[in-house]
């Protein structure tokens, strides 16, 4: 039996997995290539990231402020590590301890009214706190002091001009309001009592450059005026006695004027 003989056509056919194997290889080439690229490190910009690192690293800061880069392959030098201001946490305790005592001594020259739950001396952050309910010191709607009250304000402003604290006096009152020709509001009762403090504290010695008066009204309640308990909480005058010094006052404008000044709006870029 003859063997049929193959056709042209099908010898053609027969090689045609060899362009799939090409294609399959080259694609697996660049991959390759790709992946080589990215795992590369640029040894230029490498060498520039480390120098800026050294050089950040290596400055110091001179006694003068100044900034001091040490050359390259010079030993490391030691820092100095930062230590408390001693000096200011010795003001601070003896600030604290003169407080502690300030408050003690108000207590004893005011402790029948203290007894009688119409004194309050507090110990805050900002340094002392004296609250008066203002029955003590003013008959209602009146910003004169009573007599009997005159010699307990003397003892107060005795201990306060012993130091050189600032002391700012509030003037709080309920929220029942008030219409007389001469207190035609909350505000001017509440202002009219704590300056009429003030004096009697200048008066006693106390430094006026370290005092000051605010009148609040019915603003600042320590307690709700829903009650008659409430409100006669509420009608006082605090005396706060800072533990910290006044700052002098610094000057914004040079700041301000050394800003560009912003753009008008019809010279914006749009």
């Amino acid at each position: 039996m003859r063997r049929r003989k193959k056709s042209p056509e099908e010898n053609e056919h027969l090689d045609r997995w060899l362009v799939s194997y090409a294609d399959f290889i080259t694609l697996l080439f660049a991959f390759f290539v790709v992946m080589y690229a990215l795992s590369s490190v640029n040894e230029g910009k490498y060498r520039v990231l480390s120098e800026s690192l050294n050089t950040a690293f290596r400055s110091l800061t001179n006694t003068n402020g100044e900034l001091v880069v040490l050359p390259p392959g010079a030993p490391p030098v030691a820092l100095p590590m930062a230590r408390p201001n001693k000096n200011a946490e010795d003001t601070k305790n003896r600030q604290r301890t003169k407080m502690r005592n300030m408050a003690r001594d108000i207590m004893e020259a005011l402790a029948p009214l203290v007894r009688q739950g119409k004194v309050r001396v507090l110990e805050t952050s900002r340094g002392v706190t004296v609250e008066i309910n203002d029955s003590v010191l003013f008959a209602p709607g009146q910003a004169r002091l009573e007599p009997e009250s005159v010699f307990a304000l003397e003892a107060v402003a005795q201990v306060i001009a012993s130091n050189a604290f600032p002391v700012t006096i509030e003037g709080h009152t309920d929220d029942v309001p008030i219409h007389t020709p001469q207190f035609p509001s909350n505000w001017e009762l509440s202002a009219t009592r704590a300056t009429t403090v003030l004096r009697l504290f200048a008066a006693a010695g106390v430094d006026p450059q370290n005092l000051t008066a605010i009148g609040y009204g019915e603003q600042r309640p320590v307690e709700s005026n829903s009650t008659a308990e409430g409100r006669a909480r509420n009608r006082r005058v605090s005396i706060l006695i800072d533990s910290a010094a006044m700052e002098a006052p610094s000057e914004v404008l040079e700041e301000l004027t050394a800003r560009p000044a912003p753009a008008a709006a019809a010279d914006r870029p749009r």
